[in-house]
């Protein structure tokens, strides 16, 4: 299994960034984890247009999706020119039908994203198979909005995904026995006014990870403005990790 950080940045880019998208390869096909801003046009520098088996988003923050707007309008107007493009799967959390629906008919029409994807919802903890590979979504805190860690596994392979996350258990669980633990680190400090968590730490990162199990640790949605101590791995654009 093959990782790429196609972007990774947190939900304003760092300099030159692209936001949220992962793009993970096996020998039985390919999934984007995430499709934010500026995710399509780095996949495009190395070919024509984007071609994963599937996309599977892990929630509805514009950081983590924005990219598959623009994805629509340049798929339907390469195939208005006759050129023929997959239709990958796009596999959304349960409910994210009629979000889409209600994206669709403010930035364009309501089946928009349908035109190009076919969409499918998942459900919590049940496995399901995207672009060859078996992918398990964990419901992690993050704010008022539903969102998930994934668990992506594929040619005996495992990688977890964090998505966004506060602390919580669920996400350590996904990461149980993994071969790639990819975390989120988006914080410098806790607010203790706020009640409500989204984000983790990098010590809080730290604990999910050893909490987990997993063998490696991949820090992602760093912001350039915090610092980024020695001895721990940081994605940036353009990573790429076997697994």
């Amino acid at each position: 299994m093959k990782l790429t950080v196609i972007g990774c940045s947190p939900a304003w880019p760092n300099p030159g960034g692209a936001q949220s998208g992962y793009l993970v390869e096996s020998a039985s096909g390919s999934v984007l984890l995430d499709c934010g801003p500026g995710v399509l046009a780095r996949m495009r520098l190395t070919t024509p247009w984007p071609d994963p088996n599937a996309v599977v988003l892990t929630h509805f923050h514009l950081d983590h999706w924005g990219d598959l707007v623009p994805w629509v309008w340049g798929a339907l107007y390469l195939r208005g020119r006759g050129e023929q493009l997959r239709k990958p799967a796009l596999w959304i959390p349960r409910g994210g039908r009629a979000i889409l629906e209600r994206f669709g008919g403010t930035f364009g029409f309501p089946d928009m994203f349908d035109r190009v994807f076919a969409v499918e919802e998942y459900a919590t903890g049940v496995a399901f198979d995207a672009g060859g590979c078996t992918v398990t979504a964990s419901p992690v805190p993050h704010y008022t909005m539903d969102a998930y860690a994934l668990r992506v596994s594929a040619d005996r392979r495992t990688l977890a995904y964090s998505g966004d996350s506060g602390p919580a258990e669920t996400l350590a669980s996904s990461g149980d026995g993994a071969d790639l633990f990819l975390c989120e680190a988006t914080l410098a400090t806790i607010d203790s006014e706020r009640d409500l968590r989204g984000h983790l730490t990098l010590d809080e990162a730290l604990q999910a990870y050893e909490r987990s199990g997993a063998s490696t640790l991949l820090l992602t949605h760093r912001p350039a403005e915090l610092d980024m101590p020695g001895g721990f791995d940081y994605a940036h654009d353009g990573l790429i990790r076997e697994v």
